[in-house]
């Protein structure tokens, strides 16, 4: 199946993009093609290169030197003939030798999804640490091909060129200017992480309760977060709109403060050299007392994203009890059914919310699900605090859920659903009542 796409938009190039559904996996969900068709033209679009062909096919026996089989290399060859296309984006992971025996047959630059999905987070990456993880994830992409010369890291090192020494190969001076860059590289992570575990202990020391945001990419996230906290986080309907990490402080209905985190979206087939890189900012994730598993509930492969998300989060170290049990799943785009949105029945433990982050519908029952789920572990506590002390009430309202309260002229009088390790503070800084 195709689709054709013209644009009148300033670009970067224009595109062909393949799509090759390998009817024999049988180690994921199934997906449906022409919606990972046009996820992988979203991609493209991402960086500005106008689509003017797009195509799926299935491929029942991947060719180890191409992956596609010749008639359907043959078949998009003809095709493309009378195309002005600068590049071809074949939404599959290929080798060194598929890519480069599909270049020679085509006559045309060829790049695989990884290859697509580091070039936007390179476009994308706003902050130092973002910058940082994204050369990382590059540079081990190219250190695991090492086909092609990559002579123009000899400039960006500033370098004259002259490491290797005499006799020295292209591909062991590029290995060398490679490892040496990653070397580089990962002792500035690790001064990010270390200064990153400093802010998590800061705000332990201030014990906030933290709850992040997931999801697969342009599944509403960044909408959410700005209608939860009135931030106003980029959000567009465009693939990897976020890639920095957003933190804003929620005070719930009931008085209780939270630290809301935005991350990353996440995505189908996501490089691993990405997964690793972003260790350090997805730890966020890892450390949080609640998430949020935000999925767009109208897209056609809703279930299969869901499962793309958990087996990432598996990969960052989440077991299958804390991925349900501190897991709220957050059902997003209800506003884009003509009818009642589906039923909900989660195949998990976990607790389930439908909303639009678009209009608000939901917006209040997912906060009270928040609240409930915050105070789940907590105590009530009958206090009674002195009515001039100030600092000690509010100190209640913003740790706990102030359930009752009662006032006279010398005294207030609350229950207060509290942690024990928040009882405990109150106790050792205002004194116990």
């Amino acid at each position: 199946m195709s689709a054709e796409h013209t644009h009148q938009r300033r670009s970067s190039g224009c595109a062909a993009v393949v799509y090759p559904h390998l009817s024999q996996t049988v180690d994921r969900p199934p997906r449906d093609p022409a919606a990972r068709l046009a996820e992988a033209v979203g991609l493209a679009a991402a960086i500005d290169l106008d689509v003017i062909h797009a195509d799926w096919m299935t491929v029942t026996k991947p060719r180890p030197a191409t992956l596609l089989g010749g008639g359907h290399v043959g078949e998009m060859a003809a095709r493309w003939a009378d195309l002005s296309i600068d590049v071809v984006v074949v939404d599959a992971r290929l080798t060194p030798v598929q890519q480069r025996n599909l270049e020679r047959s085509w006559n045309l630059k060829v790049i695989d999804r990884t290859a697509l999905i580091l070039e936007i987070f390179g476009a994308r990456a706003r902050t130092h640490e973002g910058r940082l993880q994204v050369d990382l994830a590059a540079l081990n992409f190219q250190r695991s091909r090492l086909v092609r010369s990559w002579t123009h890291l000899e400039r960006q090192r500033g370098g004259g060129g002259f490491l290797g020494g005499p006799g020295e190969s292209q591909l062991e001076i590029d290995r060398r200017l490679i490892d040496d860059r990653i070397i580089r590289i990962k002792r500035e992570l690790n001064e990010v992480r270390r200064t990153r575990g400093l802010h998590r202990d800061a705000r332990r020391r201030v014990p906030f309760p933290t709850v992040a945001l997931v999801g697969y990419t342009n599944a509403g996230k960044s909408t959410l977060f700005n209608r939860l906290t009135q931030a106003k986080v980029l959000a567009k309907d465009m693939l990897f709109a976020t890639l920095d990490p957003t933190m804003r402080q929620v005070t719930l209905p009931g008085g209780r403060k939270v630290i809301l985190s935005d991350t990353v979206g996440f995505i189908s087939d996501l490089p691993t050299q990405l997964v690793a890189a972003f260790r350090a900012t997805l730890e966020e994730v890892q450390t949080a007392d609640l998430v949020l598993h935000v999925r767009d509930i109208s897209h056609p492969d809703s279930d299969a994203q869901k499962q793309d998300v958990v087996a990432i989060m598996r990969d960052l170290g989440f077991d299958d009890n804390r991925l349900f049990e501190a897991t709220v799943e957050v059902w997003n785009k209800i506003d884009l059914f003509d009818a009642a949105p589906p039923a909900m029945a989660p195949d998990n433990r976990g607790e389930v919310v439908a909303v639009s982050a678009k209009t608000g519908e939901g917006i209040d029952s997912l906060i009270a699900a928040l609240g409930r789920r915050l105070a789940q572990n907590d105590s009530v506590q009958s206090l009674r605090v002195p009515i001039e002390d100030g600092a000690a009430i509010a100190w209640l309202y913003g740790h706990g859920d102030v359930l009752k309260r009662d006032d006279d002229e010398r005294h207030a009088y609350l229950e207060v659903a509290l942690k024990p390790a928040d009882h405990q503070r109150f106790v050792s800084k205002f004194g116990g009542a």
